[in-house]
């Protein structure tokens, strides 16, 4: 454990961000399941934007890569498309 004052206030912001990052990506990837079991494709290019605007928050937030938020978007759009 930590001795220093300032070694002891990092790890506990370190442990917040942990919490909040992994908050923010658990809620992602819910939307991104609920978003791809929609069957109706009318709902789910309605529900689109509010997918793709998470995904691009997480990636703002270096809480993944900005390569990872294109790949799971254009695989979310993909999907959405090859609905009947």
């Amino acid at each position: 454990m930590a001795n220093h004052k300032a070694t002891k206030k990092d790890v506990r912001q370190s442990e917040k961000r942990r919490d909040s990052n992994r908050y923010y990506g658990k809620t992602t990837r819910n939307a991104i399941r609920k978003l791809l079991a929609i069957s109706d494709k009318t709902e789910a290019t309605n529900e689109l934007p509010k997918v793709i605007s998470m995904i691009d928050k997480l990636s703002k937030r270096n809480i993944i890569h900005k390569n990872k938020a294109s790949n799971l978007k254009s695989g979310i759009v993909v999907a959405i498309n090859k609905m009947a």
